[in-house]
């Protein structure tokens, strides 16, 4: 009998929100994950909690303060400046180990539950270079965390081909674009919806924004109204 239960890997932003409104329609019971890793942005975790209790599901918030301890960046360092990666340099967001370890408690968590999927949002169409985003990485692990636990887990990556226009447009074919668009955190400033417009995260999602609005004009239709 085919699994029906998944687990999202969570942490309120656009992309995980999308996800959620993803798997929401394409299983039978789903709860969501979010790790506390004393990230820059305490309001990463009270934006995941509201959104979690706005679509009614289950949200396991999990202690990884080590990964703090272990991986200073601009994510879990206020002294340390966001920047984009130049040339084969990693932005200054980068948090080493942070999906290979996101991707292992939850799978850890996943089979206490009896689920058997797991979900992240992870890219390699529209990212930033981060080596953990590559769909050769979460394939390799997926095989690493079925023999390690014994369990069939099938990591799903919903968007892993999708850049950020089709990601817009994936949340608004889900009847979410709206409420993604003004209440989801992508912005590594902490601030909700649009955004502070300069750093990395902001410019990425409003660029992909920007060009599925255009796209959406194209064709006469408006946005958020599919």
């Amino acid at each position: 009998m085919v699994n029906r239960k998944a687990l999202v890997v969570f942490s309120g932003g656009q992309d995980s929100t999308t996800c959620l409104a993803w798997a929401l329609q394409e299983f039978q019971e789903v709860q969501v994950v979010t790790f506390n890793y004393n990230q820059r942005h305490a309001a990463e975790i009270e934006v995941a909690k509201a959104i979690a209790a706005r679509f009614g599901v289950k949200q396991h918030i999990l202690d990884l303060a080590l990964l703090n301890q272990l991986a200073p960046n601009a994510l879990t360092r206020d002294d340390i400046e966001i920047t984009a990666g130049e040339g084969e340099e990693l932005p200054s967001t980068f948090v080493d180990g942070r999906n290979l370890l996101f991707l292992s408690f939850a799978a850890i968590l996943a089979k206490q539950l009896g689920y058997s999927n797991i979900i992240t949002g992870v890219c390699q169409t529209d990212f930033s270079g981060y080596p953990d985003c590559r769909d050769v990485f979460v394939k390799s692990l997926n095989v690493t965390l079925n023999l390690s636990m014994d369990v069939e887990f099938v990591i799903h990556t919903p968007l892993m081909w999708l850049d950020k226009k089709q990601t817009w447009k994936l949340a608004d074919e889900l009847g979410q674009f709206d409420y993604i668009r003004e209440q989801t955190l992508t912005c590594y400033n902490g601030i909700i919806g649009s955004g502070c417009g300069t750093c990395p995260a902001c410019l990425l999602r409003q660029r992909g924004l920007e060009q599925y609005e255009a796209e959406c004009q194209e064709e006469g239709l408006s946005c958020g109204a599919k």
